[in-house]
């Protein structure tokens, strides 16, 4: 099982705050935008006599108000096709062991959300990369990189739109390309939607809208990132192929139910204002262009502009980023200050790739960003 990259420097991170420094996450992407009150409201007035399980593919309730959720977004489904996970993370568990048998492939563009990597060791399944690279802002790769990745053990192509780490949006032609891949070689296409609300620079197409091909897709999703309540595990696994399903809720089943306080939430938050996307996204838009605008203006440095999502990736002139950003929590402080980031090797299958890049989050405040990125520039000039 790999470690991750976003969460394997914790214990430096911790020492580092033992020593009295004030250390700036930008490793993780856990925001610091508040929870939704009316959500947490719905939690606390919840009058529960007793805690029981929920039916495997989640509360009926929220199902049937996530159909409505998925058509304000232009997704048509049935509750039905919706089964609750613990988490995104469970969702997308139950689609490698579902779809592929071990020993079987999976094609995901790379650098990719590090977890497929530990849900594919857990799945035994195989992934085979296809690069996508930081000169073309980490744009799809061509249909002929991935013909030439599929083998006959190939089952599936995974894609996270908009991108986990790079903040890629896909366009309408490029998802197009997919589902001209998906049907030429009879494969499922995994889509993990977790940053559907947070486009900037495009429209967000998602594969379930995509024409001829319900059998193919599945949709991978989570309340986490969407409400700011990554705490409340709460996820989604959706298909309109009835077989898969089935064959998913036996997954379902073994694990029992997804849980409880985390469905209230979430279907307590679908009835937010419809504008209350509005200020998130507009606050991550402020974010964006602060911390790109200041890392290209450090000396060697390149950050392609993200067209979604919380995430940049960064090309810094170092020779090693796993040990850059460990000597940044051990021995580097600016005004007792410094910041973690996730080296962007762990997001990558190819050996070697990566090296000088990290992935950063801008789920702080501007204020904090700009200091966390006082912290990088001092850092650097000091490393080099």
């Amino acid at each position: 099982m790999p470690a991750s990259p976003i969460r394997k420097l914790v214990p430096y991170a911790e020492k580092a705050k033992k020593r009295g420094m004030q250390v700036f996450h930008l490793n993780i992407g856990q925001p610091d935008i508040e929870t939704p009150p009316q959500a947490l409201d719905a939690v606390r007035r919840a009058n529960i006599k007793v805690l029981e399980y929920s039916h495997s593919a989640g509360n009926e309730s929220y199902r049937r108000k996530l159909v409505e959720y998925y058509k304000r977004v232009g997704i048509e489904v049935d509750y039905s096709q919706i089964l609750v996970t613990t988490g995104g993370s469970e969702a997308i568990l139950f689609g490698f062991m579902s779809c592929l048998d071990p020993g079987d492939e999976v094609i995901i563009p790379e650098p990719f959300y590090a977890n497929y990597n530990g849900f594919a060791v857990a799945a035994g399944i195989n992934v085979k990369p296809v690069t996508s690279r930081i000169e073309d802002s980490f744009a799809l790769p061509s249909p002929e990189a991935f013909e030439r990745a599929i083998t006959e053990k190939t089952r599936a192509i995974v894609i996270c739109n908009p991108n986990n780490p790079t903040g890629y949006l896909y366009s309408s032609r490029e998802m197009e390309t997919l589902r001209d891949l998906i049907k030429k070689y009879n494969l499922y296409l995994f889509s993990d939607e977790a940053y559907r609300e947070f486009c900037y620079d495009g429209k967000h197409i998602s594969a379930m809208t995509l024409k001829g091909v319900d059998d193919h897709v599945i949709l991978m999703d989570t309340i986490s990132k969407r409400y700011s309540a990554c705490g409340g595990r709460i996820g989604a696994f959706i298909t309109r192929n009835n077989t898969l399903y089935d064959t998913a809720m036996k997954f379902a089943q073994a694990r029992l139910s997804p849980p409880s306080f985390g469905q209230i939430l979430g279907e307590a938050a679908i009835d937010l204002p419809v504008d209350y996307f509005d200020h998130t996204r507009a606050e991550y838009l402020k974010r964006r262009d602060l911390l790109v605008s200041r890392l290209n203006k450090m000396p060697g440095v390149y950050c392609p502009n993200p067209g979604g999502a919380f995430y940049a990736m960064a090309r810094l002139p170092i020779d090693d980023a796993d040990r850059f950003a460990q000597w940044l929590l051990e021995d580097f402080s600016y005004r007792n200050q410094t910041v973690m980031v996730a080296p962007a090797s762990g997001f990558y299958k190819t050996p070697g790739l990566g090296k000088q890049e990290v992935r950063l989050a801008y789920v702080l405040n501007t204020k904090a960003i700009n200091k966390a990125m006082d912290c990088l520039e001092a850092a650097l000039k000091e490393y080099m």
